[in-house]
C-alpha cells in the first residue's frame, strides 16, 4: 500500500557526476525530499546546489553531521569505485537505505562486505547501472521473458563513451582546458582508485548479461585490456566469458568517436542477445530493437517500450520498494549485481595475468 510520507534522501560522496543525476530524480518525485548533500570538497557539490536550490543549513562537509542532522531515510552513494566498500559501511550503522551509484565495487571482498553490513542493518540495498533505465534493454528483457528467443545462449556488449572527462552532471560538456585542469584531481584515472574502463564499464555488461542470461553465471573468463603508455589505467577491455551454453564478449571503450547519447559511435553501443531461437539487438538511445527469428530471418523493428512508473528511474523505484516492502529485484539487486562483480574479479585477473582464469 503507498505510503503518503515524504521520503528524506541525502546525496553523501560526490566523486562521480550521476550524483546530480541522482539528485535530480529525487527533486522531481513528489514523495521525495532532499534533506542534505555532503562531500569533503564543497565546490564539488556547487552545481547540485544550484540547481536544486538546496539551503545552506542542508549542505555538509561531514558525512556524520549530515547523517546525524539530516536523518534520511535513504542515502544516494556516489564515490570512487575503489571506496564503496568504505563508504557503504560508514553510512549502515545510521539505519538508513542505500542506493549506490555503479559500479558495484572494487571487488568481491568490498562486495561481500556490503551485502553483509546491509543485511545485517535490515534495510534496502539497491546498485544502480543507468543502462538498466535505457528503454531498449528493458524491452529487451521483455522480449526474452515472454520467449521470443528461446533461452539465451550469447550476449555481446559494446559500449561506453569519449571518456569520463567530456561531461558532467545531466551530460554538461567540458571545454578542453575544463577537461585538463580536471585531470589531475579525477579519480577516473587513477590505479588505487579503481580506474579506467574496464572497472567503470565492464560491470554494466556482466551485471545486465547476468540479468539477460536468466542469472546464470560462466565457467571461465579471458580479458586483455590496452596499456598506454602515458596512463596507470585501461581506455579499452575485452572480456570473453564461456558459460555451458556458450561464449558471450563484453567490450568496454573510453574514448569512442562520439558519446552514444548524442551520436551512436562506430561499434554501436549496446547488446546483441543470441538464444536457441533468435535474438535482439538493442542499442543504447535508440528508438526501436530489432529482433531476428527463424520464422522471420529478416528481422524487424520493434518500437521500445515506454517506461511506466515505478520503473522509469532507480530513485522511484527504490521509493516504491520501500513504500510496498518488497526487495530489490534485477541488474539493480545484490544477488545479480554480485554474480557480475565475480566477472569483473575474474577479468581484472585475467588481464593481470595474462591467461584464462575460472570464475572466481
Amino acid at each position: 500500500m503507498k505510503n503518503s510520507r515524504k521520503w528524506r534522501i541525502a546525496g553523501i560522496n560526490f566523486d562521480h557526476d550521476h550524483m546530480g543525476d541522482n539528485l535530480r530524480m529525487a527533486f522531481n518525485h513528489p514523495d521525495a525530499e532532499i534533506v542534505g548533500v555532503c562531500h569533503e570538497e564543497p565546490r564539488k557539490m556547487d552545481r547540485a546546489i544550484q540547481n536544486f536550490s538546496i539551503p545552506a543549513d542542508r549542505v555538509f562537509t561531514d558525512y556524520r553531521q549530515c547523517l546525524e542532522r539530516s536523518k534520511p531515510d535513504l542515502v544516494i552513494l556516489c564515490p570512487a569505485t575503489a571506496r564503496h566498500a568504505e563508504w557503504v559501511l560508514k553510512v549502515a550503522p545510521y539505519g538508513v537505505h542505500v542506493l549506490l551509484e555503479k559500479p558495484f565495487a572494487s571487488c568481491l571482498a568490498d562486495a561481500d562486505a556490503m551485502i553483509a553490513a546491509l543485511r545485517q542493518t535490515g534495510k534496502l540495498f539497491a546498485i544502480n547501472w543507468p543502462l538498466a533505465w535505457y528503454p531498449p534493454h528493458v524491452t529487451a528483457k521483455r522480449l526474452i521473458d515472454e520467449g521470443a528467443i528461446g533461452d539465451v545462449i550469447e550476449v555481446h556488449f559494446y559500449d561506453g563513451n569519449r571518456g569520463p572527462l567530456y561531461h558532467t552532471a545531466d551530460k554538461v560538456e567540458l571545454t578542453e582546458e575544463e577537461r585538463e585542469r580536471e585531470k589531475p584531481f579525477t579519480w577516473f584515472y587513477k590505479k588505487e582508485a579503481g580506474g579506467g574502463s574496464l572497472l567503470d564499464y565492464l560491470g554494466y555488461g556482466v551485471t545486465l548479461g547476468t540479468w539477460y542470461h536468466g542469472g546464470k553465471a560462466p565457467i571461465e573468463v579471458t580479458s586483455v585490456v590496452d596499456e598506454p603508455a602515458h596512463l596507470e589505467v585501461d581506455e579499452h577491455s575485452i572480456t570473453v566469458a564461456r558459460y555451458a551454453s556458450g561464449l558471450s564478449r563484453f567490450e568496454t571503450r573510453w574514448g569512442t568517436q562520439s558519446d552514444p547519447w548524442t551520436h551512436q559511435p562506430q561499434p554501436k553501443c549496446g547488446f546483441v542477445i543470441v538464444g536457441r531461437k533468435g535474438s535482439i539487438s538493442t542499442y543504447d538511445f535508440e528508438k526501436t530493437v530489432r529482433l531476428q527469428t527463424p520464422a522471420d530471418p529478416a528481422g524487424s523493428e520493434i518500437p521500445v517500450d515506454t517506461l511506466q512508473p515505478p520503473r522509469q528511474n532507480p530513485v522511484q523505484y527504490v521509493i516504491h520498494c520501500l513504500e510496498n516492502g518488497e526487495q530489490i529485484e534485477g541488474p539493480l539487486s545484490p544477488g545479480i549485481c554480485r554474480t557480475g562483480q565475480r566477472i569483473v574479479d575474474s577479468a581484472v585477473a585475467s588481464a593481470l595475468h595474462k591467461h584464462t582464469v575460472r570464475l572466481v
